[in-house]
């Protein structure tokens, strides 16, 4: 099921897609559930589904304006330097693969946009990198979660790019924060999608003005699903809406110290077979004061 929040003929909504279609649920299931994260606190995935099923859709999906599919999680949590591959390609910066526990930060919602809305690269930088990754939604809140139960808190996975500014990256000392929470760098969507067998590899490719230049699957992660929801509800309680980045895969022919920038006119595709396709096209962001 692929579960989706978006704009529609003037007002907000959320529904499910099927096919090249969209059957509109907030109608069918107000006032008691209005949007996703509705749906994700009220444990209402069985209910959405039967309400669904069966039913045909009430819009085509040309016509609507995807969101960011969760809107209102309390946190964004993302997993860096977390394909063996990939660690492989930053060995000169240490290296992951050996590490006891994954590397860890958080990013705020400003930074994404939503499937085909464009993501903005910044004048004070040229170096605009996207990651594109897997991004596992919370469906029921949990604390120091039994890795043989962890994959029951997940309400569905949906597709990440986890935009960054590079040569922000280490202004600080100890942190990368200033090169990870710049407004409209990144895209999230495009929707959620549940029932994914999450025990068995999932394939990302991404693509850059149609040339691949990310294809790796998820069985090369360093730290898998279950290790990375174990390991963060043991200091933090997981709450349904929250999203975790689970890391990037390295970037097909390209060493660290060759990175290629997104420019403006560029379109990045990132494609996983069980959820869709997330696109975006990277536009100059005005340099406005407020």
């Amino acid at each position: 099921m692929h579960l989706a929040s978006y704009n529609i003929r003037g007002r907000s909504s959320f529904g499910v897609v099927s096919g090249d279609g969209v059957v509109d649920l907030r109608p069918r299931l107000a006032p008691r559930l209005t949007s996703v994260m509705d749906v994700l606190r009220a444990g209402a995935l069985d209910e959405v589904r039967k309400v669904a099923a069966g039913v045909r859709a009430d819009f085509p999906l040309t016509e609507v304006e995807l969101l960011p599919p969760v809107i209102g999680g309390e946190k964004i949590l993302c997993i860096g330097v977390n394909y063996a591959n990939r660690d492989a390609e930053l060995a000169s910066a240490g290296g992951n693969t050996d590490a006891k526990y994954p590397s860890m930060f958080f990013k705020p919602p400003n930074c994404f946009v939503a499937h085909n809305q464009p993501i903005l690269r910044p004048p004070e930088s040229e170096q605009l990198e996207y990651e594109g990754e897997i991004a596992l939604v919370i469906g029921k809140t949990g604390r120091r979660i039994a890795k043989d139960r962890a994959l029951d808190y997940v309400a569905g996975i949906t597709l990440c790019n986890e935009g960054t500014i590079r040569d922000w990256i280490r202004h600080g000392r100890f942190n990368v924060t200033q090169g990870k929470a710049w407004d409209a760098t990144g895209s999230i969507g495009p929707w959620v999608t549940t029932d994914v067998d999450l025990t068995k590899p999932l394939r990302i490719v991404c693509k850059i003005n149609g040339e691949v230049t990310q294809d790796d699957t998820t069985d090369h992660m360093i730290f898998g699903f279950v290790d990375i929801l174990s390991y963060v509800s043991t200091f933090m309680t997981l709450k349904p809406g929250d999203i975790i980045c689970t890391g990037t895969p390295t970037k097909l022919n390209q060493k660290d110290g060759e990175r290629k920038w997104l420019k403006p006119g560029d379109a990045f595709e990132m494609h996983v077979p069980e959820v869709g396709t997330l696109k975006n096209v990277v536009q100059d962001e005005k340099a406005l004061a407020i």
